[in-house]
């Protein structure tokens, strides 16, 4: 579990303030940036806050859960990119993410809740093995990009990461452009683990998939398997 962030500021920030730092560092260019060079595409409102921005807010806000949940609430892309930095993984529930993961329409937001704190919760993995089976993109997305994740980060064990490959090889076929990204980045962080065990098992699973008559298995195979090789 990672360690409790101290706030830097003297008293808890409340939304009405944070929201207004959000937008007055809002950037029109950054903005448009999103979707034109980042494929960042949201119905939210939209401030351009970049992330540079978010975590230099982050990091004086610290650690906050109601706050995150108030941010959340509002529906804005920048504040719910907030959420995700500031929220607690010691606070975070089940159903929580559940709440959140559905509201989720883009690769950044899902990203950023699984990298900053949801591979750091007790639920991480119950989580991968439902979402592995979701029709929605991104929920999917989230299964395969908190498994990535957690093996960057070193959250699990060989068996539950050995148990994740399963899930790569079921769902490598699927040719969304967010699923199998996320799938061909789970992959690679798994066999580039320092467990002997799992970088076999990685490589002999990106070596099936290069080897596969599906396209999509193969991209994924022969992607990962170049990956390997340069490292």
């Amino acid at each position: 579990m990672a360690a409790k962030k101290k706030s830097l500021l003297k008293k808890a920030p409340d939304l009405k303030s944070v929201l207004a730092e959000l937008k007055q560092n809002g950037s029109a260019k950054f903005k448009a940036d999103m979707s034109a060079r980042y494929g960042i595409v949201t119905k939210a409102e939209v401030y351009g806050t970049t992330v540079a921005k978010l975590r230099a807010m982050a990091k004086k806000i610290g650690y906050d859960h109601a706050l995150a949940e108030q941010l959340w609430a509002t529906g804005i892309h920048d504040a719910r990119m907030l959420a995700c930095m500031v929220d607690d993984p010691a606070e975070v529930t089940p159903t929580q993410m559940e709440r959140w993961v559905k509201g989720m329409d883009n690769w950044g937001l899902v990203d950023t809740a699984c990298f900053h704190y949801w591979d750091r919760t007790p639920h991480a993995f119950a989580k991968i093995e439902k979402w592995s089976k979701s029709k929605d993109e991104f929920v999917k997305r989230a299964a395969f990009a908190l498994l990535a994740s957690c093996a960057l980060h070193k959250q699990g064990t060989d068996a539950q990461f050995l148990r994740g490959l399963q899930l790569i090889e079921r769902e490598a076929s699927d040719p969304r452009n967010f699923v199998k990204k996320a799938a061909n980045w789970a992959l690679r962080a798994i066999g580039g683990k320092q467990s002997l065990k799992l970088r076999a098992a990685g490589r002999a699973l990106a070596k099936r998939l290069a080897d596969s008559d599906d396209p999509t298995e193969r991209w994924n195979g022969k992607d990962a398997l170049r990956a390997f090789a340069r490292a």
